[in-house]
This record gives C-alpha cells, sequence and structure tokens, in this order.
C-alpha cells in the first residue's frame, strides 16, 4: 500500500458485516467516496470439505456437501450423489419418482436459495418489506422440506441410490396447496422491486459484466445468463428427469439500463423461481398420475451396500442455484474413499470478478453489485 495517493485511503468492509454476506473481508482503496481497487479476502470459514471427502466413504460425504452452500443443499447433495451414479453406472437404473423426486425437492431449494438472493439484496440497498416477504414465503418450503427429509437446513435426503425416505403421505397436495399460493405472491413481490424506481436507480447501469468478461472469469449460473448467454445445464447436460420437463432458462435483456447489469441479475433470478414453479408443478403432476406411490416401492432398493467405483477420474456438473457446481473425483478402485474430491463452487468464480467489476464506483455501489453476485461463504471457502 506505499503506493497510496495523498487523497487515498484502505478502508475493510468485513469480515462480520451484514453486506458482505458472511465472513468476507473487502479491502478498499477509496478516494473519498470512489472505489479505486477492491481486493476480496477469504479464508474466515473454511469448511474443510475436500478434506472430509479423502477421509470418509461417498454415502458419509453426503452430509459434508449440504454445508457447503447451505442454502441450497438439496442442489449440493443431487450433483454429488449423481457422479457417483455414474461412476458405479448405477444411474440409468434410478427408478423414475426417485427422479421426479429429486427434481421436485431440487427446484424448491431453488426457490428457497433465490428468495434469500432477492430479500437480502433489497436489504442491502435499502428496501426491507421484500426481506421480510420472501422470508415468510421461504419459510412454507423450509417447513416441506423438514417434512420429507426430517431436517430444517442440511438435509441429508438424496442418497446414492435413492432416497433417505419417500416422500410423506400428503406432500404432493401440501406441496399444490403451497404453488396455489405462491404464485401471487411472487407476483406482489415482482411488483414491490421489478419496476420500483429507486430499485431501478440503484440497480440499472450497475456493475455491468460484459458477456466476454463473464464467460473469461468461469462465472456461471443467473450471472452468465444476466451478461445474455443461454447456458443452462439442466437444459445442455439434460440430467436427472429435467429432459422431460419444459421449461424456459430466462437470460438478461437490458431492459431498465445495460445488459447484464445489477437489475438484469436481479430479474433473471425472479424469473428463475417462476420457470421453478413450472418444473415442479409438472413433477407434481408426473407423481401424482403416473408415478404413484406402491406398497412394494423402496426409496433405498438401488442404495449399494458398499460404493467402491473402479478406477478412474470423473468430473460431474449440476445447474445450482448460484451455478455451475461440480466435483472431480479420483479414485483407485480399491476403496470405498475417493483418494480425491475436487469441489468447483459457483460463488468462488463468481466472487472473483468482483474486482473487475468494481473500479472507479461509488462505495454505495459497490455493495448494491455484492449483492447481486449472491454468494454463499460456505460454499467460496470450501
Amino acid at each position: 500500500m506505499a503506493n497510496l495517493g495523498p487523497e487515498e485511503m484502505v478502508i475493510n468492509i468485513g469480515p462480520q458485516h451484514p453486506s458482505t454476506h458472511g465472513v468476507l473481508r473487502l479491502e478498499i482503496i477509496s478516494d473519498g467516496e470512489i472505489v479505486k481497487e477492491v481486493v476480496p479476502h477469504m479464508g474466515y470459514l473454511h469448511r474443510c470439505f475436500e478434506k472430509h471427502a479423502e477421509s470418509m466413504n461417498y454415502g458419509k460425504t453426503i452430509p459434508f456437501t449440504d454445508r457447503m452452500d447451505y442454502l441450497a443443499s438439496m442442489n449440493n447433495s443431487h450433483a454429488f450423489v449423481m457422479g457417483v451414479e455414474r461412476m458405479l453406472g448405477i444411474d440409468k437404473q434410478i427408478p423414475k419418482r426417485i427422479e421426479y423426486i429429486r427434481v421436485l425437492v431440487c427446484e424448491l431449494n431453488r426457490i428457497a436459495s433465490h428468495l434469500i438472493a432477492i430479500g437480502t439484496y433489497g436489504i442491502d440497498i435499502g428496501a426491507f418489506t421484500p426481506f421480510m416477504w420472501c422470508f415468510r414465503d421461504r419459510e412454507h418450503i423450509m417447513n416441506m422440506l423438514e417434512w420429507a427429509s426430517g431436517s430444517r437446513m442440511l438435509y441429508n435426503y438424496i442418497w446414492v441410490g435413492g432416497l433417505f425416505y419417500d416422500l410423506p403421505v400428503g406432500f404432493e397436495e401440501r406441496c399444490k396447496e403451497f404453488i396455489d399460493y405462491f404464485k401471487p405472491k411472487l407476483v406482489e413481490l415482482d411488483e414491490l422491486l421489478t419496476n420500483n424506481q429507486i430499485f431501478i436507480s440503484r440497480t440499472a447501469n450497475v456493475g455491468v459484466l460484459p458477456l466476454e468478461v463473464a464467460i473469461n472469469y468461469g462465472c456461471s449460473g443467473p450471472m452468465l445468463r444476466a451478461s445474455g448467454l443461454k447456458w443452462d445445464l439442466r437444459r445442455v447436460d439434460e440430467y436427472s428427469a429435467y429432459p422431460e420437463i419444459e421449461f424456459d432458462i430466462p437470460i438478461g435483456k437490458g431492459e431498465m439500463g445495460a445488459k447484464g447489469d445489477c437489475w438484469d441479475r436481479y430479474k433473471v433470478r425472479v424469473d428463475e423461481i417462476v420457470e421453478s414453479v413450472k418444473i415442479i408443478e409438472q413433477c407434481l403432476e408426473r407423481l401424482q398420475k403416473e408415478l404413484k406411490r406402491t406398497p412394494d416401492f423402496d426409496p433405498r432398493g438401488f442404495v449399494p451396500k458398499k460404493v467402491s467405483p473402479k478406477a478412474q477420474d470423473y468430473y460431474i456438473r449440476a445447474e445450482n442455484p448460484k451455478g455451475e457446481l461440480g466435483f472431480y473425483f479420483i479414485t483407485d478402485g480399491r476403496s470405498d474413499i475417493p483418494k480425491r474430491v475436487k469441489a468447483r463452487a459457483p460463488s468462488f468464480n463468481n466472487l472473483s470478478v468482483l474486482p473487475e467489476l468494481s473500479k472507479n464506483i461509488l462505495i454505495a455501489d459497490l455493495i448494491a453489485i455484492l449483492g447481486s453476485i449472491d454468494i454463499v461463504l460456505g460454499e467460496v471457502d470450501r
């Protein structure tokens, strides 16, 4: 910092600050209210996930995937389990009912994650009501997922070869009731923020992320799609039951400002909630009509007694609420404990573009940009 100008100073935001969305420290070089440079510092919440995965078998590792992006635990375990099933060669044997239940709970979790992103983003820039509304509606989802799995946030529900348990009796009906309740609430939330002039002034033309820069930094999920690219792994890789389900891929269009700005990133998440509702409705219809529960259905019927894949290197990826979550496995073929599991966390890559977006902006806009990225530090410091 010896090269600081006469009017420049170093400011720390975090690591204990609500606007950093966890224990992230932003070291800022500022000239008055103007940000000249931002250096993100992490390492305050190290989850040790990759080290855990090297010391226990695949089944015991699943609860630790929940603790990475703890706002999207179902999605984390779904990606991990799919990778193990493909290494074992049993992915085509999984019953359709299990696949549709996995998609159903993952999309419920996606909505819950996006509600957190939108609600906390509103409060970051001064809108308190959306925060309360989002948490109110998220509570219904939390109750349903707790009913299905027995746990409120860290579910350990999706297992290699199956599920911890079938959906409780009446779950589909209650889920349908929630969707009927939630649709008008989503319209209210949309009207509250999307065309709010104060919100637009704080987010439009702020933190513009050009598509080329997003690709070069490895951004994914809403961050990438808000810059204009229709890239969604549910469509690209067509995993699980997604090939049989109809849904659109929202992208940023620059409706209020420049394409790829903070407003576009917000709007893509709102539109993705609408698409997740469509996916849930289709899953419920299939589960109620074609994939009915039967007395002989065993959600653990394909769970192997010992998970020991043959020697290989394998990479699996899936579309998490925040972007591409990937697991790179290295196995030796002799043990049920992997030699190495490398996690590719979307929050880590998305956060890396922050210094690029934060040059010569106001400090208040830095908070708006960080909130639009939607990070979880348990995943950054995995």
